[in-house]
């Protein structure tokens, strides 16, 4: 279990500024790497995240609870093909296309359990709970099905709260250090999309 890529993005208009009905609505959804495995820069981690990060909307993403974005690089071949299909043109999302700073390896949502602990090189951080999908991911990803498709698939990734700050660079072994183990990201998914299906809430 590795780190591949840590990314950070700065907050701007989501649609662009050429889509007047929407410039309203801000996002720093979209993500550059800024240490990767072919360039491992070190990156500083503080309690409010990835130096360099910034959130639109801290009542889904930042803060302190929900400040770091893990998805693993098993899914990105899904995203790929999916994208690729529904928009009928070639996809390839580069690490950080799905909003996360921490893109991973060797973990998935089925092994990650809310309360959990992990280690990244020196530094600590714990699971708090999964990411839950907006319009504004349909937007990023050019698809307004995209939302569905990240919880129907399960592969949601999840938010980290940052317990040992430092510095961090990309190939960082990870350790799993097991919490309570009560519920997992994945069913903490299943969950969620059931409660969507239910009360018919898909946009």
């Amino acid at each position: 279990m590795r780190l591949l890529t840590i990314s950070a993005g700065k907050v701007m208009p989501l649609f662009g500024n050429h889509h007047p009905d929407y410039k309203s609505v801000a996002s720093a959804i979209r993500k550059k790497a800024v240490s990767a495995l072919d360039n491992p820069a070190t990156v500083d981690i503080t309690a409010l995240g990835v130096k360099g990060d910034e959130q639109a909307d801290l009542s889904v993403h930042g803060g302190i609870e929900k400040v770091i974005y893990v998805y693993p690089a098993e899914h990105y071949a899904f995203w790929n093909e999916l994208l690729t299909r529904e928009t009928k043109q070639p996809v390839y999302l580069e690490h950080g296309a799905i909003g996360e700073n921490f893109t991973i390896e060797g973990l998935l949502e089925t092994e990650v359990f809310v309360g959990d602990r992990l280690q990244i090189g020196e530094l600590e951080f714990a699971v708090v709970k999964l990411r839950e999908p907006c319009f504004k991911f349909n937007a990023a990803m050019r698809y307004k099905g995209a939302a569905k498709a990240m919880l129907q698939s399960g592969f949601s990734g999840w938010y980290l709260r940052v317990i040992k700050t430092g510095a961090l660079a990309a190939g960082a072994h990870i350790e799993l250090i097991p919490g309570p183990r009560e519920t997992s990201i994945a069913q903490q998914n299943q969950k969620l999309l059931n409660n969507r299906n239910q009360k018919d809430l898909w946009e």
